[in-house]
């Protein structure tokens, strides 16, 4: 549906060079929902905005629905980019229309009937929740309102993506769940493929399949959101986690950890739901002799699937501990031993 291959946007500022976009390969499926999450300056917006070619890449082909973009005549692009929706963060609304004609307006540019442009707008009027605020202008609109009305306006042509550039960055917690709920129905009802810049992770894990994180205008992660968020390797990627799930250990955690002893052994183990981890405890005692402790444990929930960590506390002569670690490194886990220090236990 959406490929990007070595794409590149370089501007010249005041004799300065800037790559805003560094060598991008990137895959969107048909029917995805897909978000792409970056700190400020990370390119994330200027990868949105090569889609429909508000900005043009410098060099690198995008793909949209088996076409490269930026080799499009005149009115071939024309004709793709009304297959292409896009909603913004502060909306784009025009204060001096209503909200029916600011509806109506990409389907004025192509000439549809009077009749039918007000079939088509009564309708998304109805599907966004809108239908008694036809006659109502922007200014009379809760920031919430005006999104849906935004919304409206990118899929009054029909289109096959819809593009959003932090779409629900100037809104509350609320009204942004009740617009990503709204997104998530666009493309289970439409089959309609989304792709969403965001800084937030919470929207990420709210709404999105897969996800790219960007940084100094290169994706240096992607993959399923499950993937990503129960094992990030990249930095920037963890600083995003941790951003909507603390890894940090509970002070008396820590004093166990700093107070180990040679009798003992912490284990750190990263499991899901995958992995057969509920009778692991009676297994360690059962095989190793040991006696095992759960120290701390924190389990989360991401598309339906859990992940978590345990720190297990296995104490034990040196053959009982070693028969433990043995049958530990045997099992489907991310292990790692914790050491007294307890900066290395994250």
């Amino acid at each position: 549906m959406i490929e990007f291959k070595q794409v590149s946007k370089t501007y010249h500022t005041n004799g300065k060079t800037i790559n805003a976009l560094d060598q991008i390969d990137l895959k969107i499926e048909q029917g995805d929902i897909y978000g792409v999450i970056g700190f400020s300056g990370a390119g994330k917006s200027t990868l949105l905005r090569t889609v429909n070619l508000l900005e043009r890449p410098t060099s690198g082909e995008i793909i949209v629905n088996n076409k490269n973009v930026a080799e499009l005549k005149p009115r071939e692009l024309q004709k793709t980019k009304r297959n292409i929706g896009m909603i913004f963060q502060h909306f784009n609304l025009l204060r001096s229309k209503t909200v029916f004609e600011n509806i109506a307006i990409p389907l004025k540019l192509i000439k549809t009937p009077k009749n039918e442009i007000k079939k088509r707008v009564d309708e998304l009027l109805s599907f966004v929740g809108l239908t008694d605020k036809a006659k109502n202008y922007p200014d009379q609109l809760s920031g919430g309102q005006k999104q849906r009305i935004g919304i409206a306006r990118a899929l009054a042509t029909n289109p096959d993506i819809l593009l959003c550039d932090e779409a629900t960055s100037a809104l509350d917690p609320e009204t942004t769940s009740s617009i990503l709920q709204l997104l998530k129905k666009i493309n289970h009802e439409y089959n309609i493929t989304i792709l969403i810049i965001t800084h937030e992770m919470s929207v990420i894990r709210e709404i999105c399949d897969k996800v790219a994180v960007m940084e100094a205008g290169r994706v240096i992660e992607e993959g399923s959101v499950f993937s990503v968020f129960s094992n990030p390797t990249q930095e920037t990627t963890k600083k995003f986690v941790r951003s909507i799930i603390s890894d940090q250990l509970p002070e008396r955690v820590k004093t166990e950890i700093e107070k180990k002893d040679n009798s003992q052994q912490i284990y750190q183990l990263k499991v899901t739901n995958d992995s057969n981890y509920s009778t692991l405890l009676s297994a360690l005692i059962q095989n190793a002799g040991v006696e095992v402790n759960i120290l701390y444990a924190s389990m989360q929930e991401v598309q339906g699937k859990s992940f978590g960590v345990l720190y297990l506390q296995i104490k034990g002569d040196q053959e009982q501990r070693s028969a433990a670690e043995a049958y530990l490194d045997d099992q489907p886990f991310q292990l790692k031993e914790v050491t007294n220090d307890v900066r290395l236990a994250a």
